[in-house]
């Protein structure tokens, strides 16, 4: 046989790749998918059927036509149709994942896996990425794929979800009654590998229920012990920025945590790759371009940006709270207010806001973050310390307010607070005056300088980590070859 010969081409690696469905797992997951295809691999990125007409719905009837290696599927997730400009019930959400989502999800890896597959432009899976969704883990297990336990939540965040099965035997969740959230019982001091000082407060607050079969909490559990059964654990964090946690992780599972951010500066790293790839936005709320333009208007440093998630929703009260303290501050303010932020409620304001408003504020139904908090002009942040949130913030070099609502938002703003020197944190209960004391000492103040300044270190540390050579870096090279690709 000549050397010179054709041989044949290999069919790519083919990685299926699926997200709790909701906004910020999927962001985190689509972005991952798209690091995973600029390695050569096959792309099949897996959508509820509500969640893909929420992105046409916002971005267009073509916005995820794809390429022909990177290709999106749904699967039912068997709720009610619901609202396409509001997150779904949570609690219905995790019920359909922990239930229903398993058959669906079988049936597309067992299509994609079929010989015809091939004749289709689908060469046969390889591997499954699941964030959150432990049933795609024993799917993979089913057809002896190897799989990735994807948290795009710190290492902290995952490591006190790990604490949930810990704290169910000891007895100390289920709660005997409400009573327990007031009476001074979270604040009791508990162990967790590689931190410190803990109080049951600080741990993500989906243990916080007086129901033993919580669909949250179950779904939580269960989550972080599919890693136990996945080839490989992800976490979106970088080694500088949680030492302590990610060793008492790798003591967990030995040789199998591969931290692997902040994921935007990896991609950020390959530059533009196609033009209808990149254009996949990850927002399934249209997106408002003009606040740039006003930011445009402000000296730098001069914005507090404001933005609760997705997912919380406010009493009216708090909203007025919030918005007299940025009026009485001085302090110009670009603040996103989804349109179901307020529970049951539209998000009206008495006229001395409005008057003032108009003059030193923009309002916004959804930006575009990224682009928001990477903008000269803005100076701080006041969030409800998402994961996604609290490192983008940190890459850019923005100093935090937190008012943590549920979830791993506790744990993320302990962190903030008292480990990384980047945030200070709102009262749960909260008053204009207060708030406009911190919005004043964030944006002016010397203590703010100093969060600021400690903020850029961490952006530095962070571009450090995913540049050449960089940690997670060559973590994601690791990944790949040791487990994505193995044999």
């Amino acid at each position: 046989m000549g050397c010179n010969e054709d041989q044949p081409e290999l069919p790519k690696p083919h990685a299926v790749c699926i997200a709790f469905p909701a906004q910020s797992h999927i962001k985190a997951t689509l972005k991952l998918a798209k690091l995973l295809h600029n390695r050569g691999f096959h792309i099949t990125f897996v959508n509820t059927e509500f969640n893909h007409n929420r992105f046409l719905n916002a971005k267009g009837p073509h916005a995820l036509d794809g390429l022909p290696d990177f290709k999106f599927a749904t699967i039912p997730d068997g709720l009610p149709t619901s609202n396409l400009d509001s997150t779904q019930d949570i609690t219905s959400l995790c019920n359909s994942v922990r239930h229903f989502m398993i058959a669906p999800f079988r049936e597309l890896v067992a299509r994609l896996s079929d010989t015809n597959s091939l004749s289709k432009g689908n060469p046969p899976v390889s591997c499954v990425v699941a964030d959150s969704s432990p049933f795609a883990i024993d799917v993979a297990l089913e057809f002896s794929l190897p799989s990735l336990s994807y948290w795009s939540l710190a290492a902290c965040g995952f490591m006190g979800c790990g604490q949930f099965r810990t704290l169910c035997d000891a007895g100390i969740t289920p709660f005997k009654d409400e009573s327990y959230l007031t009476n001074g019982y979270l604040d009791k001091t508990i162990e967790v590998p590689g931190m410190k000082n803990i109080r049951l407060r600080d741990l993500p607050s989906f243990f916080c229920t007086t129901n033993p079969d919580d669909p949250i909490l179950r779904l939580v559990m269960e989550t972080a012990e599919s890693a136990a059964r996945a080839s490989a654990v992800l976490v979106h964090s970088f080694d500088a920025l949680e030492p302590n946690v990610l060793a008492a992780l790798n003591s967990i599972y030995p040789n199998r945590v591969y931290p692997v951010g902040p994921i935007e500066l990896l991609l950020n790293q390959i530059g533009s790759t196609h033009p209808t790839l990149d254009a996949i936005s990850y927002s399934l709320w249209k997106e408002d371009p003009e606040c740039l333009r006003w930011l445009d208007t402000k000296p730098p440093n001069s914005v507090i940006y404001v933005n609760f998630g997705s997912i919380i929703t406010m009493s009216r009260e708090h909203l007025i709270e919030f918005g007299m303290g940025f009026v009485n501050s001085d302090v110009s303010f670009l603040w996103v207010i989804r349109p179901d932020l307020v529970a049951g409620e539209s998000a009206a304001f008495p006229p001395e806001f409005q008057e003032k408003a108009d003059e030193i504020g923009f309002i916004s139904g959804w930006c575009p973050q990224e682009e928001v908090l990477n903008h000269p002009s803005v100076g701080g942040f006041l969030t409800h310390c998402g994961w996604g949130s609290m490192l983008e913030s940190l890459t850019s070099g923005v100093p935090v307010m937190c008012w943590p609502f549920f979830g791993d938002q506790p744990m993320n703003c302990r962190f903030a607070c008292t480990e990384w020197g980047i945030g200070m944190e709102v009262e749960k209960d909260v008053k204009r005056g207060a708030v406009e004391k911190l919005v004043r000492e964030l944006m002016n103040g010397e203590e703010g300088q100093k969060m600021r300044n400690k903020a850029g270190d961490w952006g530095k540390l962070a571009r450090e980590a995913t540049g050449p050579g960089g940690s997670s870096a060559l973590n994601l090279d690791r990944l790949v070859s040791e487990v994505l690709l193995a044999k």
